[in-house]
């Protein structure tokens, strides 16, 4: 039997690939090679899936990442702020998860609603790291910075390397602290 984790991977996939008119359950069982009783084992129908979906999206690419670098809680602001950066850029297809994410947030009040959530918890996230920083900038500024940073990235075509939106982070992490990224 499909895990419901497995639905909502192949959900983010599917919706990653072609966007969120893809996903159906038509497709998703297809993907899966699996009937639709297992579907509904899982999620009330359409709005359940989709509900989940963008729980999943949020725990997976927000909380999880949050979580992550704060195992270790007495670390220093400036090495979490190089771990995040670092778990972020490590994942070239995330970039294609996010913009169909942001599309179908323009056409779904549910799925704008997660995209604010998600766009504040990273936003907060980072003020906190930043406001740990020696430097001589807002650091609530550089915060935001950092984060349209990724998202203006995110949306150029063609997409720009990760490689080089680390050298653009680094480069402004340079201008606002004097530090250099770590390796």
């Amino acid at each position: 039997m499909v895990t419901r984790t497995e639905w909502l991977e192949a959900g983010l996939e599917l919706l990653a690939d072609e966007g969120a008119p893809a996903v159906t359950i038509e497709r998703l069982t297809g993907k899966l090679g699996v009937t639709k009783g297992s579907y509904y084992h899982h999620f009330k129908g359409a709005a359940g899936f989709r509900t989940a979906l963008l729980e999943y999206f949020e725990a997976q690419f927000t909380t999880r990442l949050i979580d992550t670098v704060e195992r270790e809680p007495g670390a220093e602001a400036w090495t979490k702020l190089n771990h995040l950066l670092k778990l972020v850029l490590v994942d070239p297809d995330s970039a294609k998860l996010e913009i169909a994410i942001r599309a179908w947030a323009l056409q779904d009040a549910e799925v704008r609603a997660a995209q604010e959530r998600v766009d504040c918890a990273r936003t907060a996230y980072l003020k906190e790291l930043c406001r740990g920083l020696s430097t001589d900038v807002d650091p609530d500024r550089l915060a935001e910075l950092l984060y349209l940073i990724l998202i203006g990235a995110e949306q150029v075509l063609p997409t720009m390397p990760r490689g080089e939106l680390r050298d653009i982070y680094a480069m402004t992490l340079r201008l606002a602290t004097g530090e250099k990224l770590l390796d």
